[in-house]
Protein backbone atom coordinates (compact mmCIF):
# COMPACT_ATOMS: atom_id res chain seq x y z
CA UNK A 1 0.00 0.00 0.00
CA UNK A 2 1.48 3.34 -1.06
CA UNK A 3 1.34 6.65 0.78
CA UNK A 4 -0.98 9.19 -0.88
CA UNK A 5 0.14 12.17 1.20
CA UNK A 6 0.59 15.34 -0.86
CA UNK A 7 -0.60 13.71 -4.06
CA UNK A 8 -2.96 15.87 -6.14
CA UNK A 9 -6.44 14.68 -7.07
CA UNK A 10 -9.06 16.35 -9.23
CA UNK A 11 -12.67 15.34 -8.48
CA UNK A 12 -15.65 16.41 -10.57
CA UNK A 13 -19.14 16.49 -9.09
CA UNK A 14 -17.45 17.14 -5.76
CA UNK A 15 -20.17 19.17 -4.03
CA UNK A 16 -22.43 16.26 -3.04
CA UNK A 17 -23.04 12.52 -3.08
CA UNK A 18 -20.21 10.25 -4.13
CA UNK A 19 -17.89 13.10 -5.07
CA UNK A 20 -18.21 14.75 -1.69
CA UNK A 21 -17.46 11.48 0.11
CA UNK A 22 -14.44 10.84 -2.13
CA UNK A 23 -13.12 14.28 -1.21
CA UNK A 24 -13.58 13.64 2.50
CA UNK A 25 -11.91 10.24 2.34
CA UNK A 26 -8.94 11.41 0.27
CA UNK A 27 -8.44 14.38 2.60
CA UNK A 28 -7.96 11.88 5.44
CA UNK A 29 -5.19 10.35 3.33
CA UNK A 30 -3.64 13.86 3.13
CA UNK A 31 -4.30 14.19 -0.60
CA UNK A 32 -4.41 17.75 -1.94
CA UNK A 33 -7.70 18.29 -3.74
CA UNK A 34 -9.12 20.16 -6.70
CA UNK A 35 -12.89 20.13 -6.24
CA UNK A 36 -15.04 20.85 -9.29
CA UNK A 37 -18.82 21.41 -9.27
CA UNK A 38 -21.47 24.00 -10.06
CA UNK A 39 -22.51 24.81 -6.47
CA UNK A 40 -20.01 27.40 -5.24
CA UNK A 41 -21.51 27.70 -1.77
CA UNK A 42 -21.36 23.97 -1.20
CA UNK A 43 -17.79 23.81 -2.48
CA UNK A 44 -16.77 26.57 -0.06
CA UNK A 45 -18.41 24.72 2.82
CA UNK A 46 -16.63 21.48 1.96
CA UNK A 47 -13.33 23.33 1.58
CA UNK A 48 -13.66 24.90 5.03
CA UNK A 49 -14.37 21.48 6.50
CA UNK A 50 -11.52 19.66 4.78
CA UNK A 51 -8.88 22.31 5.50
CA UNK A 52 -8.91 20.89 9.03
CA UNK A 53 -7.14 17.84 7.59
CA UNK A 54 -4.13 20.06 6.76
CA UNK A 55 -4.42 19.60 3.01
CA UNK A 56 -4.51 22.10 0.17
CA UNK A 57 -7.94 22.64 -1.39
CA UNK A 58 -8.63 24.34 -4.71
CA UNK A 59 -12.27 24.83 -5.65
CA UNK A 60 -13.59 25.72 -9.07
CA UNK A 61 -17.32 26.34 -9.46
CA UNK A 62 -18.14 25.74 -13.11
CA UNK A 63 -20.75 24.22 -15.39
CA UNK A 64 -18.82 21.49 -17.16
CA UNK A 65 -21.17 21.62 -20.15
CA UNK A 66 -19.84 25.06 -21.11
CA UNK A 67 -17.66 25.27 -24.20
CA UNK A 68 -14.04 24.31 -23.51
CA UNK A 69 -14.81 23.71 -19.82
CA UNK A 70 -12.64 20.55 -19.54
CA UNK A 71 -9.59 22.32 -20.97
CA UNK A 72 -10.20 25.33 -18.71
CA UNK A 73 -10.52 23.10 -15.62
CA UNK A 74 -7.24 21.29 -16.26
CA UNK A 75 -5.42 24.56 -16.95
CA UNK A 76 -6.66 26.10 -13.70
CA UNK A 77 -5.77 23.04 -11.63
CA UNK A 78 -2.25 22.93 -13.10
CA UNK A 79 -1.90 26.66 -12.59
CA UNK A 80 -2.76 26.21 -8.90
CA UNK A 81 -0.95 22.97 -8.03
CA UNK A 82 1.66 22.67 -10.75
CA UNK A 83 0.82 19.04 -11.42
CA UNK A 84 -1.76 16.27 -11.23
CA UNK A 85 -1.65 12.67 -10.02
CA UNK A 86 -5.27 11.51 -9.94
CA UNK A 87 -8.29 12.35 -12.10
CA UNK A 88 -11.67 11.17 -10.83
CA UNK A 89 -14.48 11.66 -13.33
CA UNK A 90 -17.46 11.48 -11.01
CA UNK A 91 -19.85 14.18 -12.30
CA UNK A 92 -22.88 12.66 -13.96
CA UNK A 93 -26.57 13.02 -14.63
CA UNK A 94 -29.46 10.65 -15.36
CA UNK A 95 -32.87 10.59 -17.00
CA UNK A 96 -35.83 8.27 -16.72
CA UNK A 97 -38.00 8.66 -19.82
CA UNK A 98 -39.20 6.45 -22.67
CA UNK A 99 -37.30 6.92 -25.91
CA UNK A 100 -40.37 8.45 -27.59
CA UNK A 101 -40.54 11.16 -24.92
CA UNK A 102 -36.81 11.97 -24.83
CA UNK A 103 -35.82 15.23 -26.50
CA UNK A 104 -32.64 15.95 -28.41
CA UNK A 105 -31.74 18.51 -25.77
CA UNK A 106 -31.99 15.88 -23.03
CA UNK A 107 -29.96 13.41 -25.10
CA UNK A 108 -27.25 16.00 -25.75
CA UNK A 109 -27.09 16.95 -22.08
CA UNK A 110 -26.66 13.35 -20.97
CA UNK A 111 -24.01 12.60 -23.57
CA UNK A 112 -22.13 15.80 -22.75
CA UNK A 113 -21.96 15.32 -18.99
CA UNK A 114 -21.58 11.55 -18.87
CA UNK A 115 -19.35 10.95 -21.89
CA UNK A 116 -17.94 14.09 -23.52
CA UNK A 117 -16.75 15.84 -20.35
CA UNK A 118 -14.75 12.89 -18.96
CA UNK A 119 -13.38 12.20 -22.45
CA UNK A 120 -11.87 15.66 -22.79
CA UNK A 121 -10.83 15.99 -19.16
CA UNK A 122 -8.75 12.88 -19.73
CA UNK A 123 -7.35 14.27 -22.97
CA UNK A 124 -6.12 17.47 -21.35
CA UNK A 125 -4.99 15.79 -18.13
CA UNK A 126 -2.85 13.05 -19.70
CA UNK A 127 0.22 15.25 -20.47
CA UNK A 128 0.43 16.10 -16.76
CA UNK A 129 -0.43 12.62 -15.50
CA UNK A 130 2.54 11.30 -17.51
CA UNK A 131 4.81 13.20 -15.12
CA UNK A 132 3.26 11.66 -11.98
CA UNK A 133 4.63 8.77 -9.93
CA UNK A 134 1.13 7.32 -9.50
CA UNK A 135 -0.83 8.51 -12.56
CA UNK A 136 -4.41 7.33 -12.19
CA UNK A 137 -7.75 7.94 -13.88
CA UNK A 138 -10.94 6.69 -12.25
CA UNK A 139 -14.20 6.90 -14.18
CA UNK A 140 -17.39 6.50 -12.15
CA UNK A 141 -19.98 4.80 -14.30
CA UNK A 142 -23.09 2.79 -13.44
CA UNK A 143 -24.69 -0.61 -13.70
CA UNK A 144 -26.44 0.77 -16.80
CA UNK A 145 -23.06 0.81 -18.51
CA UNK A 146 -23.43 -2.92 -19.09
CA UNK A 147 -27.15 -3.47 -18.53
CA UNK A 148 -30.31 -1.96 -20.00
CA UNK A 149 -33.34 -0.65 -18.13
CA UNK A 150 -36.70 0.40 -19.55
CA UNK A 151 -37.12 4.19 -19.73
CA UNK A 152 -33.39 4.78 -19.40
CA UNK A 153 -32.28 4.51 -23.03
CA UNK A 154 -30.47 7.84 -23.24
CA UNK A 155 -28.84 7.45 -19.83
CA UNK A 156 -27.81 3.90 -20.69
CA UNK A 157 -26.34 5.01 -24.02
CA UNK A 158 -24.22 7.66 -22.29
CA UNK A 159 -22.84 5.20 -19.75
CA UNK A 160 -22.17 2.59 -22.43
CA UNK A 161 -20.20 5.32 -24.19
CA UNK A 162 -18.19 5.93 -21.03
CA UNK A 163 -17.50 2.20 -20.72
CA UNK A 164 -16.28 1.91 -24.30
CA UNK A 165 -14.13 5.00 -24.07
CA UNK A 166 -12.56 3.80 -20.81
CA UNK A 167 -11.56 0.46 -22.34
CA UNK A 168 -9.74 2.15 -25.20
CA UNK A 169 -8.24 4.85 -22.98
CA UNK A 170 -6.72 2.25 -20.67
CA UNK A 171 -4.94 0.67 -23.63
CA UNK A 172 -3.76 3.94 -25.12
CA UNK A 173 -2.14 5.20 -21.91
CA UNK A 174 -0.84 1.86 -20.69
CA UNK A 175 2.65 2.54 -22.06
CA UNK A 176 2.90 5.65 -19.87
CA UNK A 177 2.12 3.78 -16.67
CA UNK A 178 -1.24 5.53 -16.30
CA UNK A 179 -3.75 3.24 -14.65
CA UNK A 180 -7.38 3.58 -15.66
CA UNK A 181 -10.12 2.15 -13.46
CA UNK A 182 -13.87 1.95 -14.06
CA UNK A 183 -16.28 1.69 -11.13
CA UNK A 184 -19.81 0.58 -12.01
CA UNK A 185 -22.14 0.72 -9.02
CA UNK A 186 -25.80 -0.15 -8.76
CA UNK A 187 -28.13 2.15 -6.84
CA UNK A 188 -26.23 4.56 -4.58
CA UNK A 189 -27.93 6.68 -1.92
CA UNK A 190 -27.71 10.01 -3.77
CA UNK A 191 -30.20 12.66 -4.87
CA UNK A 192 -29.73 11.47 -8.45
CA UNK A 193 -30.78 7.90 -7.71
CA UNK A 194 -33.68 9.06 -5.56
CA UNK A 195 -34.95 11.06 -8.53
CA UNK A 196 -34.51 8.40 -11.18
CA UNK A 197 -35.32 5.27 -9.13
CA UNK A 198 -37.61 6.29 -6.25
CA UNK A 199 -38.87 2.68 -6.20
CA UNK A 200 -35.61 1.31 -4.79
CA UNK A 201 -35.60 0.25 -1.14
CA UNK A 202 -33.62 2.98 0.62
CA UNK A 203 -32.14 0.68 3.25
CA UNK A 204 -30.42 -1.45 0.60
CA UNK A 205 -28.82 1.39 -1.37
CA UNK A 206 -25.04 1.52 -1.59
CA UNK A 207 -23.70 4.35 0.55
CA UNK A 208 -21.44 6.98 -1.07
CA UNK A 209 -18.71 6.36 1.51
CA UNK A 210 -18.53 2.74 0.35
CA UNK A 211 -17.57 3.88 -3.15
CA UNK A 212 -15.03 6.28 -1.62
CA UNK A 213 -13.42 3.39 0.27
CA UNK A 214 -13.12 1.38 -2.95
CA UNK A 215 -11.37 4.32 -4.60
CA UNK A 216 -8.87 4.66 -1.77
CA UNK A 217 -8.07 0.95 -2.13
CA UNK A 218 -7.53 1.30 -5.89
CA UNK A 219 -5.20 4.26 -5.35
CA UNK A 220 -3.15 2.72 -2.54
CA UNK A 221 -2.95 -0.80 -3.98
CA UNK A 222 -0.42 -0.18 -6.72
CA UNK A 223 1.42 -3.43 -7.19
CA UNK A 224 1.62 -5.94 -10.05
CA UNK A 225 -2.07 -6.83 -9.98
CA UNK A 226 -4.26 -4.24 -11.73
CA UNK A 227 -8.03 -3.97 -11.37
CA UNK A 228 -9.59 -2.59 -14.54
CA UNK A 229 -13.23 -2.53 -13.46
CA UNK A 230 -15.16 -2.99 -10.25
CA UNK A 231 -18.86 -3.77 -10.46
CA UNK A 232 -20.73 -3.03 -7.23
CA UNK A 233 -24.24 -4.31 -6.58
CA UNK A 234 -26.79 -3.52 -3.91
CA UNK A 235 -27.01 -6.24 -1.25
CA UNK A 236 -30.66 -6.96 -2.22
CA UNK A 237 -29.75 -7.71 -5.83
CA UNK A 238 -29.17 -11.31 -6.82
CA UNK A 239 -25.47 -12.00 -7.52
CA UNK A 240 -24.44 -12.30 -11.18
CA UNK A 241 -27.75 -10.96 -12.47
Amino acid sequence: MINLEKKIALITGASRGIGEEIARRLAKEKVNLALIARDENKLKKIKDELLKENVEIFILPIDLTENNAPKFVIEKVIEYFGGLDILINNAGTALSKPLLETSEEEWNNLMTINAKVPYFLCKYAIPYLKKSEIPTIINISSVVGYKGYINQSAYTASKHALHGFTKVLAQEVHEYGIRVHLISPGGVATDLVNKVRPDLEKSSLIQPYEIAEIIVFLLKFRNNAVIDEIQVRRKDNIPWK
